[in-house]
C-alpha cells in the first residue's frame, strides 16, 4: 500500500469498532473490521446497515480462478463495490485516472471501498481463494465499462 490518510472510526460507543484507512485513489477506503479469535476460530464481523459505504442490493463471490487470470477489468458508472477476500487472498488494483495503486487482499477482516468510476481488476488469486463482493445495484450491464481508453475519456469528462 502507499501514502495512506490517518484511519477514521466509525461506530457508536458500545458497538465494534470499523477502522477506515483512505488511500492515494479517489473514493477508495480500506476497512477493518472487527476479528476476534479464540480456540473455536476466528470470527470476523460487519454490519451491512452501519459502518458501510453503501447498501447492498447483490453479491457474488469469484473462487477457482487459475493464479495467472485477471478478473474485473472494468468501472462502473454507478455502482459501488466492496470487496473482501473471505479465503485465500488476492491482489485487488484500484485506478481513479490518475493515481493507480495495488492492494493484497488476504485476511477476512480486510474490505476494499470501490466507488463508481474506479478502474478496478483482481488478480493473483491464491489457489484456494474466495473474493466476496458486495455491490450497490442490481446488475446491468449498461452501467460497465470494459475499455480503459473509454474509462479515461468518461473519468476526465466526471472531472
Amino acid at each position: 500500500m502507499s501514502e495512506q490518510e490517518p484511519i477514521k472510526i466509525v461506530s457508536k460507543p458500545g458497538e465494534p469498532k470499523v477502522l477506515i484507512t483512505s488511500t492515494a485513489v479517489r473514493g477508495v477506503d480500506i476497512y477493518h473490521f472487527p476479528s476476534v479469535s479464540d480456540p473455536r476460530g476466528d470470527l470476523t464481523v460487519g454490519e451491512l446497515d452501519r459502518g458501510f459505504p453503501f447498501q447492498p442490493k447483490r453479491y457474488f463471490i469469484i473462487s477457482g480462478v487459475p493464479s495467472s487470470e485477471i478478473r474485473g477489468e472494468h468501472a462502473h458508472r454507478q455502482c459501488h463495490q466492496f470487496l473482501i477476500c473471505a479465503y485465500g487472498q488476492c491482489s485487488v488494483t484500484v485506478d481513479d485516472g490518475t493515481t493507480r495503486l495495488e492492494f493484497q487482499l488476504n485476511r477476512p477482516s480486510i474490505g476494499i471501498y470501490v466507488p463508481p468510476m474506479i478502474w478496478g481488476r483482481q488478480w493473483q488469486y491464491s489457489a484456494d481463494a474466495a473474493l466476496l463482493v458486495f455491490a450497490s445495484d442490481l446488475y446491468d450491464p449498461a452501467d460497465y465499462i470494459r475499455d480503459y481508453d473509454a474509462f479515461l475519456d468518461e473519468a476526465r469528462l466526471a472531472k
